[in-house]
Order: structure tokens, then C-alpha cells, then sequence
């Protein structure tokens, strides 16, 4: 017998570890079966938890039981990223609190050292994925540096090297000063920090009176200017546009250029351009052939560039701010200097602020990798869901500019290049491949040095979901499970992530890696703010389900998944989907406690009572709308139907109804009702099991003690088209309206729940009276009626209940002060309305709309409607009094 109260941490730990222990979730054991293949975007190493990790799991844990549940031969992928920069701040902190350097034990030590970290503490996140639920095949884990992937990240970059689509270059990358390397885009966070707008003059060569001023918010880069631009049409420059300015520091001669870059409204209309630190500058650098001159070092110092005057050589780049800035005010070469807000790039591990930096890298010919992958879209073998991230897609691919794949760090992949004394390169997958090619092309004596640098992550990661496969070699799991089906993924990595995985798919593979990306939101807190640890508004996942339960959360983050929309975090709602736990359990309590257990097979049993017909036609009509939510990607769809259909049509309905049947005096009734009863649990907990899947199988195995199957493994429901009755939905459809309309009707106007009410009836048809004398034990049991009779009317003081084309008087005259009753409602809609009044003339303040936060639009909107939906129902409370 089922425990009296559902504890969920009684019960999760324990059907984890069944799971995994008996295989379930391992792939390849349905060989004849369509494959549905799915691979997990890959944590850090380094990482632990969080509402994002929480939702992207919990919406491909569901797809995956879902697909297991329908007979597929279900792979989900399962695997780490080595996380360069985050797992070597980690074991470079462990090594600071020794006293010691990474440069002190060497490479060759310290990446021992990040090993041993890794095999001790890395990999705490997919514990924690376990804790969650997520069915992965554990068996095949991967990690993007394991021997297997190494060769994969080897082999694609020698043979993109060979086909011309990766080379060196000189070009500008986001530089973090603290740990000297290039980062990506995505490691680079915005700040909004109080700067200043410096104005410098500078003079004309040929006529020093004359200044052309410029403004900026980065005055030491001026020491590597090597132009001023100003627009083609800017009429105020068109006589001195090819002329040359002497720069009022170095005594550079630079020349003032047309382009389109500089904007007439903006300031002065004229801007420096600095091409070696500013990524726009740089872009105007090229387009005019500039000399690039860079004037810092690695972190970030000045270096004795051409012209650089010596006294600011050595001088950190904001301490050089201060004092040419000092130097050029005191020559009269600044014309003011003015506070400003401005956003600055800030390394999002280091802390630091990014330096554009030019810099020899390795780059990746992303615009022609990027062409096949754009089509793929284009032509819809790869969609978006939903459709409008794939014009986010375009925008970052059409647009492309080379991928820059190298790091300055240790921990990761190290480039496979080798480079001889007169700096000729050579790249192979091994050092005694480079050496036949060195030796090739220079001679037997040579000696070469191999590129201390590393691979970028993403470049890795981009072979996910090949590489994790067995590619290069063409194994049979390759074979078999690529392309995968789908990936579903945050939007904020559609460009890092997404994008790269297409490019190389189709570059290795010759085929798009998925066929369908879906893009979830963010998670955000209850007031609609993003989560981040500077706010200190981060909720822990791990917490939540300790207090709640993994199914209350996996839940939550279903029925909350709306295409195209941010969550919001509510603990209310978690508790609310707990609470849903709570009545599954005692539902299926109340069915043990009356003979009712696990079904006999996916087919529903014969059934003659209109209530067993009308129950079997719900789990077809539940079943059919699930599965079309399911292919739609409509996980919020899925989630709600399933509870509306347990909650509402079998808990509070069905079990009610059918009591006095198992309690009554025909035993073939009673069975019958069982049969139906306990087949309907099943098809329950098995819709349930891919959202809810711990309190599932706890209910599965308790319920049918012989089954040859655990819930995980089980199949789908399968309900046979004649197995719907219209008759029996219409006849049970109308007994709930109407007794959910007179419940209705006796809450609004507070009549107490023992007072039993002589109900009359008017204008109905025929076939109404037969269906109130039929159904009338249950009408009167549910509706907590003394009796319900045709009739012309009452006396004045009745509640009027209207359903189809009947009317149902209940006088309650004797029972409730209709006078005070008419008065409280009133009063109540009135203030209602007030409140409603108010609020909607914020919404339509274009000024409040344009000041609010968004949060706050947000919730004055759901507030609004919260109120419409209590207005109605007052006005339908006064309008049933007559």
C-alpha cells in the first residue's frame, strides 16, 4: 500500500540509481526501431547547476522519455566541455593559495595538475543533472578532451588548414590584460560605468591655427592614431579631406579621410581612428590602407610604438590616460572634457577591461563555412523553432567575420603547428608528420617549435555532434545517429554554438547536423528581472528541489515554457505543481484502496457505462492533443493539458462519479468501472512519466506489482479511433457544466456548503428531463441539491442558473440575505472596477511605457487581467440573483 503522504525525497534517489543500474537509458537496445537522437549542449567541467542547466535539461529529458516511450531507439548524448579559461582560473586559484605560479611548475606540471583537478572535482554538474532526472546514456559520457575528441579537434584542423579555409593572421581580438589571451565575443560583458568625453584638437599640418576636434571616451589610444575621418557629405570638411594633420603628441603626420563610418550628427562629425585598438577603426583601417600601429603590450602597457613620446612607456594604459591627458591640456590641445555614461567590455571571468588588440591568431574562413550552413536554413532542412530565431541566424551569418580559434592559455587543445627557425609553418596531426614535411621543405637539420597556444572551446564543441559519435572513424553509432534530431538550446548561443556545429557538419559530414533547433528563454525571477550573482537574485535549482521535489520543478519549467517567452520564476507555481504530485498520489491511494491496480495492456477494456465510454474518450482526445503539442514543440501545451486532464476530467470528475459504482450493489458494474479506472491511471502516469518522471514510476510499480516493465521503458498510449463516444461526451460534458455552474453559483453568493437546496427546472427540452433523471443521484450528490423538478417557477429570491436552453432556480430566499448579498457584490465590482480604471490608465501613459522596466509593464498587464477575469465573474454572480 502506497504511503499516506507523497515524499518526494523518499523516492527520487531510489528510481535514479534502478534506472541506470538496469540500462535503461542506454542506446542501441531497440536495433529495428527509428532512431531519436538528441546531444546534451555540454556543461563546463567547472560548473555547477543553474535555472538555465535546469530548464535546457529538463525540456530535452522530456523529449527523450517521450520518444522512449513511443519505441524509439533513444540516444542522448551526455558529455562536458573542458571550459578553457574557467577550469584554469580554478586550479590557477588553487595554485595562488600555494604560493605558487602556473609558470612556475611549467606546462607540463600544470596540466597534471588540471587533470588531477578534473578527475577529483570536475564533472560535479552531471551529478547534478542525475538529481534532475536526465535520462542520458552515462555509458557513452564524453568529455571535449578525451583521446577520442582530441583526434576529431586534430584531424578537422589540419584538413581545414590543407583546404585553405584556416590560416594565421594579423588581426584585432578581445584581449583580457589579466589572462593574456584572446577570448570570444561571448566571454566579454557589457558594463555601464561613468567615463568621460575628452575633445581633442588636431591641428592642420599646413596651417597649425586650424583644429579639427575630435571626441572620445579612450584618449590614451590617440598614441596609436593614424587617421581622422569625416563624412563624404559632411560639407564642413570637403576642403581638407585628403589633407594631413599633425598628431599634438607623437608628431605623426596622419591624413583626415572620407568615410561613411563617421556621423555628421554625432559630436563634431569628425572621429579618430585608432585601426590596431578599436574593431570599427579597424574595419576603416583596411578599407583606406592605414598603417596599424599597436602601442601596448599583453597587459595592457605602453610600448614604445613608432613616435610614442618615452615618458609614457611602461605606464599602464589608464595611468597613460590620466597623464597625456594632463599633457595635452596644458598645450591647449583639449577643448573640454565632459562626464558620460558609456557601456565598457569587461572580461566576464577576469574582471578586467578588454582590449581591442592586434594580435597574430589563428582564423577560421567562417564567411565560406557559412554559406552552405545559411542554405540549410534557407531551404528547411534545419529549422528554427520558434521560426524567428532563424533571422537572428542569417544576420550573424551573413555577416561573418573570420573566426578567430586561437588562445593564449595551456588548458586545452594545443594547435597542431610547428614552426621552423625562418618562421615557415607546418601543421599536421603529429610532430613526426610536421617533421617529414619540414624536412621536405628545409633540409634533415632542421629544428622545429610547436604553437604554445590552444584551441578556442567553441572550436571543439562545434564537433559535438559528430565527434561524440566516434567520427573520424565511421563507427556504427555514427551511422546510425547522425544527423541527430534535435537541439534544444539557449538563444544567446545560436551564433557561438549553433552556427559552428552547422558549419563543420555539413564541412565534415556533408549533411546539417539537426534538424530542428529549439530555442528556449531565459529564467528569469519573480520580477521578471535576469538572474545574475552582482544583483544577488540567483536561485539556486538544487535548493528548490530539495524543498519541492525534481518533478515539481520539471514541471514548473514545462507548463512555464512558452515559445518566444522568458520564464518567470515562482515558488508559488513550483509549490503548486508539488501540490499537483500530491494529488496524483492520493488519486492513485484512493484507486489502490479500492481494488483498482495496473491495467492489462495498452488496449482499453470493454465498457458499457456512459461514464467508463466518457472516460476512455478523454484519454483519446488527451492523448491526440499531447502528441500534436509534442511535435509542435509546444512544451507548455503539453504540460497543461496533462494536468487539466488529471486534475480536472479524472480527479475531481471521474473518481467523484464513479464512487457510488464501486460501492454499489452490481458487481459487474463495479468491475467493469475498476478495469476502466485502473487502464486510465496507467495511460496517466505514462503522459505524465517524461515531465514528472520520479512520482511516475513510484505509482507505476506500486500499482501493478507483476508488470513486465518499469514505467521508463513502457509504451505510449494507443487508443483505437472507435474507442471515442460522442454520445457519453455529451451526456457527462453536460453534467459537469451544469453542476460546475451551480457550484459556481452558490460560492459567489457565499451560500454554505450543507445547505441542501429543492432546485427547479425550466425550458427543457425532453431530452434534458431524461438526462436529469438519469444522472439525478450524482447531480444531487455533487451539487449538494435536496432535488431538482420540472417546474413553471418559483418565487422571487432565487439564484437562475442558465445551461443550454434550461434554466435552473435555486431559491436560497431562506437561507441567505439576497438584499446584503446583491449589496456586497456590487460593492466589490465597483471597486473592482476602480482598481481596473486605474491601471489601465498607466498602460495607456506612452510615458509610463517608455520609463517603466519591462517587469513592470509586465506585471501591471497581468494584473489588469487578473482583475477583467474577477470583474466577470461578479457581474455573472449579480446576474444569477435576476
Amino acid at each position: 500500500m502506497l504511503e499516506k503522504t507523497y515524499e518526494p525525497s523518499a523516492i527520487e534517489a531510489k528510481w535514479y540509481k534502478a534506472w541506470e543500474e538496469s540500462g535503461a537509458f542506454k542506446a542501441g537496445q531497440r536495433p529495428g526501431a527509428p532512431t531519436f537522437t538528441i546531444v546534451i549542449p555540454p556543461p563546463n567541467v567547472t560548473g555547477s547547476l543553474h535555472m538555465g542547466h535546469a530548464l535546457n535539461n529538463t525540456l530535452q529529458d522530456v523529449l527523450v522519455r517521450y520518444h522512449r516511450l513511443k519505441g524509439y531507439d533513444v540516444l542522448w548524448q551526455p558529455g562536458t566541455d573542458h571550459a578553457g579559461i574557467a577550469t584554469q582560473m580554478v586550479v590557477e586559484r588553487q595554485l595562488d593559495a600555494e604560493g605558487v605560479k602556473r609558470t612556475d611548475l611549467g606546462r607540463e606540471k600544470f596540466l597534471e595538475r588540471v587533470w588531477s583537478w578534473k578527475a577529483e572535482s570536475g564533472g560535479a554538474i552531471t551529478r547534478q543533472l542525475r538529481r534532475l532526472g536526465a535520462s542520458c546514456d552515462w555509458s557513452r559520457e564524453r568529455f571535449t578532451m578525451d583521446e577520442g575528441l582530441s583526434k576529431a579537434v586534430t584531424k578537422v584542423f589540419v584538413d581545414l588548414y590543407n583546404k585553405g579555409l584556416l590560416y594565421r593572421d594579423k588581426r584585432l581580438v578581445n584581449w583580457d590584460p589579466k589572462f593574456k589571451s584572446a577570448i570570444s565575443d561571448l566571454e566579454v560583458e557589457m558594463r555601464e560605468v561613468q567615463g568621460t568625453f575628452t575633445h581633442l584638437k588636431y591641428p592642420l599640418a599646413d596651417d597649425p591655427s586650424r583644429f579639427i576636434v575630435v571626441a572620445t571616451t579612450r584618449p590614451e589610444t590617440m598614441l596609436g592614431d593614424t587617421a581622422v575621418a569625416v563624412h563624404p557629405e559632411d560639407e564642413r570638411y570637403k576642403d581638407i579631406v585628403g589633407k594631413m594633420i599633425r598628431h599634438p603628441l607623437t608628431g605623426r603626420l596622419i591624413p583626415i579621410v572620407a568615410d561613411e563610418w563617421a556621423n555628421p550628427e554625432l559630436g563634431s562629425g569628425a572621429v579618430k581612428i585608432t585601426p590596431a585598438h578599436d574593431f570599427n577603426d579597424f574595419a576603416v583601417g583596411q578599407r583606406h590602407k592605414l598603417p596599424m600601429i599597436n602601442i601596448f603590450d599583453a597587459e595592457a602597457r605602453v610600448i614604445a610604438a613608432e613616435g610614442v613620446p618615452s615618458k609614457y612607456v611602461g605606464m599602464d594604459r589608464f595611468e597613460a590616460r590620466n597623464a597625456l591627458v594632463a599633457d595635452l591640456e596644458a598645450a591647449g590641445f583639449v577643448e573640454k572634457i565632459e562626464p558620460k555614461t558609456i557601456q565598457m567590455p569587461y572580461g566576464d571571468r577576469s574582471g578586467v577591461v578588454i582590449e581591442p588588440w592586434l594580435t597574430d591568431q589563428w582564423y577560421v574562413d567562417a564567411k565560406t563555412l557559412a554559406q552552405p550552413a545559411i542554405e540549410a536554413v534557407r531551404s528547411g532542412r534545419t529549422k528554427f523553432v520558434p521560426e524567428g530565431w532563424s533571422k537572428t541566424y542569417y544576420n550573424w551569418m551573413e555577416n561573418i567575420e573570420p573566426w578567430c580559434v586561437s588562445r593564449q592559455l595551456w588548458w586545452g587543445h594545443q594547435i597542431p603547428a610547428w614552426y621552423a627557425p625562418d618562421g615557415s609553418v607546418f601543421v599536421a596531426e603529429t610532430e613526426e608528420e610536421a617533421y617529414r614535411l619540414a624536412h621536405e621543405k628545409c633540409g634533415l637539420d632542421v629544428t622545429l617549435t610547436r604553437d604554445p597556444d590552444v584551441l578556442d572551446t567553441w572550436f571543439s564543441s562545434a564537433l559535438w555532434p559528430f565527434g561524440t559519435l566516434g567520427w573520424p572513424e565511421q563507427t556504427e553509432t555514427l551511422k546510425r545517429h547522425y544527423p541527430t534530431d534535435v537541439l534544444v538550446t539557449g538563444f544567446d548561443i545560436i551564433f557561438f554554438w549553433v552556427a559552428r556545429m552547422m558549419m563543420q557538419g555539413i564541412e565534415f559530414m556533408g549533411k546539417e547536423p539537426f534538424h530542428t533547433v529549439y530555442c528556449h528563454g531565459l529564467v528569469r525571477d519573480e520580477k521578471g528581472q535576469k538572474m545574475s550573482k552582482s544583483k544577488g537574485n540567483v536561485v539556486d535549482p538544487l535548493t528548490l528541489m530539495d524543498k519541492y521535489g525534481a518533478d515539481a520543478l520539471r514541471f514548473f519549467m514545462c507548463a512555464m515554457e512558452s515559445q518566444g517567452r522568458d520564464i518567470k520564476l515562482s515558488e508559488a507555481r513550483i509549490q503548486g505543481y508539488r501540490n499537483f504530485g500530491t494529488k496524483l498520489w492520493n488519486a492513485s491511494r484512493f484507486c489502490q484502496m479500492n481494488g483498482i491496480g495496473g491495467s492489462e495492456g495498452p488496449t482499453p477494456p470493454k465498457a458499457s457505462l456512459t461514464i467508463n465510454r466518457w472516460i476512455i474518450s478523454e484519454v483519446a482526445a488527451t492523448v491526440a492533443r499531447v502528441e500534436q503539442a509534442y511535435a509542435a514543440y509546444r512544451f507548455d501545451d503539453i504540460a497543461n493539458t496533462i494536468y487539466s486532464f488529471v486534475w480536472d476530467r479524472f480527479c475531481d470528475w471521474y473518481l467523484e462519479l464513479i464512487k457510488p459504482i464501486l460501492n454499489g450493489e452490481s458487481e459487474g458494474e463495479a468491475a467493469e468501472t475498476r478495469a476502466v479506472a485502473g487502464w486510465v491511471l496507467d495511460q496517466i502516469l505514462v503522459m505524465v512519466h517524461p515531465i514528472m518522471p520520479f512520482i511516475t514510476e513510484e505509482l507505476w510499480n506500486a500499482l501493478g506489482e507483476s508488470r513486465d516493465t518499469r514505467l521508463i521503458t513502457a509504451a505510449w498510449p494507443s487508443v483505437p479511433a472507435d474507442a471515442v463516444d460522442a454520445e457519453a461526451a455529451g451526456d457527462v460534458s453536460w453534467l459537469i457544466q451544469l453542476i460546475s455552474a451551480i457550484r459556481s453559483a452558490r460560492t459567489e453568493l457565499n451560500v454554505p456548503p450543507s445547505a441542501k437546496i429543492n432546485a427547479v427546472v425550466t425550458g427543457a427540452k425532453a431530452e434534458t428531463i431524461v438526462r436529469l433523471k438519469h444522472y439525478e443521484p450524482a447531480l444531487l450528490r455533487l451539487a449538494r441539491l435536496e432535488s431538482i423538478n420540472p417546474g413553471e417557477g418559483v418565487d422571487a429570491g432565487a439564484i437562475q442558473v442558465v445551461v443550454e436552453e434550461a434554466t435552473y432556480l435555486l431559491p436560497v430566499a431562506d437561507i441567505i440575505d439576497l438584499a446584503a448579498e446583491k449589496a456586497r457584490l456590487a460593492k466589490s465590482l465597483e471597486k473592482t472596477r476602480k482598481e481596473m480604471g486605474g491601471i489601465e490608465g498607466r498602460l495607456n501613459n506612452p510615458a509610463f511605457l517608455e520609463k517603466a522596466r519591462p517587469e513592470v509593464v509586465e506585471e501591471a498587464r497581468e494584473k489588469l487581467a487578473d482583475l477583467a477575469a474577477q470583474a466577470e465573474r461578479l457581474e455573472k454572480a449579480l446576474k444569477t440573483l435576476g
